[in-house]
């Protein structure tokens, strides 16, 4: 079987990377949600690994760098006035780095996300990763390229979770994380591989 053309190429979507240092990051739900209990995620510590060598490439470059964390609200795996909801320590926002709140999985809608990247002098190209690949990590890269920025997505720094199929079935993490990241590269946005196919290192 051979694949189709992407929408991206069908309408002459550039399809080069851009390099981390002409980027805005951001850093999407990267919360101890995502490491332990209910909301546990295949691959979260391997891709939280990866995000936080991301962030040392993105601050090392002079790219600026947003946070974006999940609100859910007291009592539950998202309550960001708990541990559980917390950023990991290993991706924790440093002075000087914004830290937007969400409560839907586009970080654009109803948030202040547009205006920190206004505030910030960002230009089109952003950078994201984050928890999850299938959730907030597609709907936010749509958001972006509905607003007409041009996101890129770092596949070893997103992760998620096997889920139940419509046919009763199972889709599991692997085949999840990579349906989504075809559905970004389909259209919202490029998919990097790893963090080093931005910073020159492949």
């Amino acid at each position: 079987m051979n694949a189709s053309a992407t929408l991206r190429s069908v309408i002459g979507l550039d399809g080069t990377l851009p390099r981390l240092g002409d980027t805005t990051l951001i850093m999407i739900d990267f919360q101890n949600t995502y490491r332990t209990g209910v909301m546990a995620l295949e691959g979260a510590e391997p891709a939280l690994a990866a995000g936080a060598r991301l962030l040392a490439a993105a601050r090392a470059a002079g790219a600026p760098v947003v946070h974006v964390v999940n609100d859910g609200g007291e009592g539950t795996p998202y309550d960001i006035r708990a541990e559980i909801g917390s950023i990991s320590p290993e991706v924790a926002p440093v002075e000087g780095e914004p830290v937007v709140v969400k409560q839907v999985p586009n970080a654009f809608h109803s948030t202040e996300l547009e205006k920190t990247l206004r505030d910030l002098g960002a230009g089109p190209d952003l950078v994201l990763a984050g928890f999850m690949t299938h959730m907030c990590v597609t709907f936010t890269a749509q958001g972006a390229f509905n607003l007409g920025y041009r996101p890129t997505v770092v596949a070893e720094a997103t992760a998620t979770r096997a889920l139940p199929a419509p046919d009763g079935g199972t889709v599991s993490a692997d085949a999840l994380l990579t349906a989504s990241l075809t559905t970004i590269g389909d259209l919202f946005g490029l998919v990097a591989p790893t963090v080093e196919h931005l910073t020159g290192g492949v």
